[in-house]
């Protein structure tokens, strides 16, 4: 049975994913040139169709949605359930068949990949990886897409992090968050530290009513949004689970 998604969850999809893929696009790792314009929309909070076709441009991110999308009954790889999914972590990750991701990762990276190296990455579907954004930073994105450059710290940048907000400032917050360390050759989340992050772009921004106390989701040092307990429990559970699975074979 397909569930369709109705206009609210359009809207809310199509600005939540801007949310996440606006910084990585801004910085050029992804996406197509057409970064005032996406802000601009899902600043708005309006879904178009040319929206539609610029996110479509994003490659990495757009068959872990589909994957999601399709293994829930879903039409819409941008529902807002399948964009918190891919990004945050939700129960949709579940109900994906790992043959599902096995394939695609198989089918996406063959030319890329050693078979050795496809391999270990394809086995991580049979092993417990979902379709969620850490478990392509960790394992595929660190194999198949990095160009140089210092791998501990661009993994730590890629991934969704999160942060609680000890200090509002003009365009930054700052706030108190974990980093991505290795310790005796695996894989941890350090202990808290202060950091900065940007909050607005233009004047634009997504997390306006961000207060001290509150936690927000970061990407490439941006604030992605505000997010409550349970997301952010959320994202942590998975992002300790594809950590756990990148180690080993890291």
């Amino acid at each position: 049975m397909t569930l369709a998604a109705g206009p609210a969850r359009s809207i809310a999809g199509t600005t939540r994913f801007v949310r996440y893929a606006f910084m990585p696009n801004r910085l050029r790792y992804c996406g197509g040139d057409d970064n005032s314009t996406i802000l601009e929309y899902a600043t708005a909070g309006v879904r178009e169709p040319p929206l539609v076709g610029m996110l479509r441009k994003f490659t990495g991110a757009l068959p872990y949605l589909a994957l999601i999308a399709r293994g829930n009954g879903i039409a819409d790889p941008f529902d807002e359930r399948v964009v918190e999914a891919y990004w945050l972590g939700n129960e949709l990750l579940e109900r994906v068949e790992a043959r599902e991701l096995y394939d695609s990762l198989r089918d996406r990276y063959r030319t890329q990949l050693s078979a050795k190296v496809m391999d270990s990455v394809a086995g991580k579907a049979p092993a417990g990886a979902r379709p969620h954004h850490s478990f392509h930073v960790f394992d595929v994105w660190r194999h198949a897409d990095r160009t140089g450059g210092d791998v501990l710290a661009m993994l730590d940048s890629c991934r969704i992090s999160w942060g609680v907000v000890r200090a509002v400032e003009a365009g930054e917050l700052v706030v108190e968050r974990s980093h991505i360390e290795l310790r005796a050759g695996r894989l941890e989340l350090g202990e808290p530290r202060s950091d900065r992050v940007t909050r607005l772009v233009q004047g634009k921004g997504f997390a306006n009513e961000a207060h001290p106390g509150d936690v927000v989701s970061i990407h490439w040092d941006w604030v992605c949004e505000t997010i409550d307990e349970p997301r952010r429990a959320a994202l942590e559970r998975y992002t300790r689970h594809h950590l756990r699975l990148s180690n080993e074979t890291l």
